[in-house]
């Protein structure tokens, strides 16, 4: 029997995932991303115990290529620094097995993409179109055709196989905030972070501040707004010091040391209604493409990983059309609920009357810390694989 082609359409976190749990199930891989290199820029991301567990069960250690430092604390804060709620990272090692691992997005997809064998990937080749994804996908890019046994479309929250595929779907939806990221490396930090590190994000009037501390002693901040889509000061860096430069410690410092080259500015989108599968004939949508959501769960990327751990399981000796139509019915249910928890987050998150905010921290605040973990529970317990595929 032939080795089975898998042509994965981008090279972001899910797709390159998809390409190492199939390549080490046997596949021969070929990942087509459109941007002409790996890049050193991004931001931080956060992989929850689920996305560790995910990891685990394709033999990857984030960990290793990333670094393993765990804050000292984490949490939601007030502008003037008061906690709303704050974890004790030994309960949640206990009721997880594990904590959350927050490390650079491009050291993960460095080693990702140190996984697979050379020439995998093939940048500057964007795909622009799958013909006959019912029967003998053939996958285009600018270089010429690619055929394949299955095609993988990682191609982002704009994905342009989802809108050709699904055009009477409505796409997506702006959730009414900008946010702005960047990592602040170590050298840069000096006198600015006393104390260990804590990992909070802070929630004022139509605000928010997150601080994650990553494993490489580097800090990855962000910063949300409610503005209208579109919005992109002029300055940067003067923008987030009007917003946020008299709020608590570390924030004004943090701000002050922030390189307005290297912030990155977008606009928060979701996909409007989820999609009505997850793929079409040998063509599979995963992450973003399938079910962008908000990332005020910090699952955007995790239910990326879970999608492409999944789909590598079931296509595990198993008839494809067969294998892709079970991914779609172990993932479109959980993936949305996911989606649509995220955007009623971030609603209250963004919050801007003074009523609704103080209601909305008192609730926090009141909230016993065991009904807060349960309501991780789902999240950070609820990967699972699905039953053996069927063999071909």
């Amino acid at each position: 029997m032939s080795q089975r082609h898998a042509v994965v359409a981008g090279a972001g976190i899910g797709g390159l995932t998809a390409a190492v749990a199939l390549h080490r199930r046997g596949w021969r891989v070929t990942v087509c991303e459109r941007a002409p290199g790996p890049s050193a820029a991004g931001a931080g991301i956060v992989l929850a115990p689920n996305a560790l567990r995910a990891f685990d069960a394709i033999g990857f250690d984030p960990g290793r290529v990333a670094g393993r430092a765990v804050p000292a604390a984490m949490g939601l804060r007030r502008p003037g620094g008061r906690w709303l709620n704050r974890a004790d990272t030994a309960v949640m090692a206990a009721r997880y097995g594990r904590l959350p691992l927050a490390v650079h997005r491009a050291a993960l997809a460095a080693g990702l993409a140190a996984e697979l064998p050379a020439g995998t990937i093939r940048y500057g080749a964007a795909v622009t179109a799958v013909d006959s994804p019912d029967s003998a996908p053939v996958v285009r890019t600018a270089g010429g055709g690619l055929t394949a046994d299955v095609v993988v479309a990682a191609d982002g929250i704009n994905s342009p196989t989802r809108r050709s595929h699904f055009p009477g779907h409505p796409g997506l939806r702006y959730s009414g905030e900008t946010a702005w990221r960047t990592v602040l490396p170590a050298e840069a930090l000096a006198g600015a972070l006393p104390g260990a590190p804590e990992a909070a994000e802070t929630w004022g009037r139509g605000e928010r501040f997150g601080i994650v501390p990553l494993g490489d002693g580097s800090v990855y901040v962000y910063a949300t707004a409610v503005v209208p889509q579109g919005h992109r000061p002029a300055d940067v860096r003067a923008e987030l010091l009007r917003r946020y430069g008299t709020w608590h410690a570390p924030v004004p410092a943090l701000v002050e040391r922030i390189d307005p080259a290297a912030v990155l500015q977008h606009d928060l989108f979701d996909l409007a209604a989820p999609l009505p599968r997850h793929h079409s004939g040998r063509l599979v949508w995963i992450g973003d493409a399938a079910h962008a959501m908000t990332p005020n769960l910090g699952q955007g990327g995790c239910q990326a990983v879970e999608d492409a751990v999944v789909l590598a399981h079931l296509l595990d000796g198993a008839d494809v059309p067969a294998a892709l139509a079970a991914y779609s019915a172990a993932r479109c249910a959980r993936t949305d609920a996911i989606r649509v928890r995220a955007h009623r987050a971030g609603r209250v998150a963004a919050l801007t009357h003074p009523l609704a905010v103080a209601v909305r921290d008192l609730a926090i605040r009141a909230t016993p810390a065991r009904a807060a973990y349960r309501a991780l529970d789902d999240l950070f317990d609820g990967f699972t694989l699905p039953e053996e595929p069927v063999p071909a």
